[in-house]
């Protein structure tokens, strides 16, 4: 069975044009949201998921319609090929699961997607790299400056409670016990 899906972004855009097109190809049941295909959970495209059936084709008139980006379109593809359900876009004819050249596409797109996610990670690797080299410290930054710490050594060294000390140094309490309370030596 044919089952369509149909999306617009905003609640002031119409459905219709979609509509129209999804029955003139065959649709018998088409499930319409109005939300932006940015948000992953959409409730009538996991309504749809979920009431597939083997051999079912999810239509739809144009990819974007159904996802943002590419690593979305092969989640959503391959979650359709879990069940054995196909794909098809109206307006891009080569996406289309159900025939052996429309697999071998969307195939090609999952290998570009996962090569550009390896060049992703290559790059801000190489580039982590070469900042850590250059002195670059990640991560948050400390909570208090080295002044601060001598500041607050003294001020717990004269018998001062870590709840005050942060007072004073403008700091959550547990910031003390962390930094400040492990440099201090125990006496001896």
């Amino acid at each position: 069975m044919l089952i369509g899906y149909a999306r617009v972004s905003t609640d002031d855009q119409n459905l219709e044009q979609q509509r129209a097109a999804l029955t003139e190809v065959g649709c018998k049941k088409i499930y319409e949201e109005k939300v932006s295909g940015a948000i992953r959970d959409r409730v009538q495209l996991e309504r749809m998921l979920d009431q597939l059936r083997d051999t079912d084709v999810v239509v739809v008139t144009r990819l974007d319609r159904l996802a943002r980006s590419t690593r979305d379109l092969l989640d959503i593809a391959e979650r359709l090929n879990v069940l054995g359900a196909g794909l098809r876009s109206i307006a891009e004819p080569w996406a289309d699961t159900t025939s052996p050249a429309g697999r071998m596409v969307l195939t090609i797109f999952g290998g570009i997607a996962e090569f550009e996610r390896a060049l992703i990670h290559q790059r801000t690797s190489a580039g982590r790299s070469i900042a850590k080299q250059k002195g670059v410290r990640f991560g948050r930054p400390p909570a208090l400056k080295t002044e601060q710490i001598v500041l607050g050594q003294k001020l717990l060294v004269e018998g001062n409670s870590p709840r005050d000390v942060a007072k004073v140094l403008n700091v959550h309490s547990s910031t003390i016990y962390r930094v400040l309370r492990s440099s201090i030596s125990s006496p001896d």
